[in-house]
């Protein structure tokens, strides 16, 4: 059968890709992942996880502790195991860290596995909502925040947009407006 002149046969395809998948949310620290998975969960009355605090839980220690005690590398691998206990959980939407991108199997998994929106967000406004937290995110340890936080997107930037089927500028925006443009989003891909 010859495709609909109308790309009926494309959106079928990208409704077929897209049915059962999770909800995960990717960005900067700071972009709100965490409020804005809380959010989507509640309205959609549906499971969250949140890797950090499934890391933190399982560790007994906060991430910054992880981080100065077992190394980035090792948490680095620790949030793809955790990405793995989400979604063999069932979780439907999963707040993920900011640096979960920087390996190329958890970008792989994200896209084959999940609905992955990218929330965007000014390094210097993600600094105002870090503003006293700065101990407990280690990669922000002894640096200036927005100046760091610009470096970190940057850096992580095309991997951000590479992974993402959806990208939510937050700036300025209530976690509940921006969860409520996510879920429009979702369900017109559906």
């Amino acid at each position: 059968m010859a495709p609909a002149a109308d790309g009926r046969c494309a959106s079928l395809r990208v409704m077929i890709d897209h049915v059962g998948k999770p909800i995960a949310l990717i960005g900067l620290m700071g972009s709100g992942k965490s409020a804005v998975a809380r959010e989507i969960g509640e309205r959609l009355g549906t499971s969250v996880a949140d890797l950090d605090a499934l890391i933190e839980s399982e560790e007994g220690r906060p991430i910054a502790r992880l981080f100065e005690r077992e190394g980035e590398p090792w948490f680095r691998r620790r949030e793809g195991v955790a990405l793995d206990q989400a979604l063999g959980a069932g979780a439907r939407v999963i707040a993920c860290g900011g640096g979960i991108v920087l390996s190329a199997a958890h970008c792989r998994v994200l896209r084959e596995r999940c609905w992955t929106v990218w929330l965007e967000v000014a390094p210097a406004e993600a600094a105002a909502r870090l503003a006293g937290e700065t101990e407990a995110r280690p990669l922000l340890a002894g640096a200036d925040p927005a100046a760091r936080l610009a470096e970190l997107l940057d850096a992580r930037a095309p991997r951000y947009a590479a992974t993402a089927d959806l990208r939510v500028d937050t700036s300025g925006r209530a976690p509940g407006a921006i969860a409520d443009e996510i879920i429009a989003a979702w369900r017109g891909a559906v």
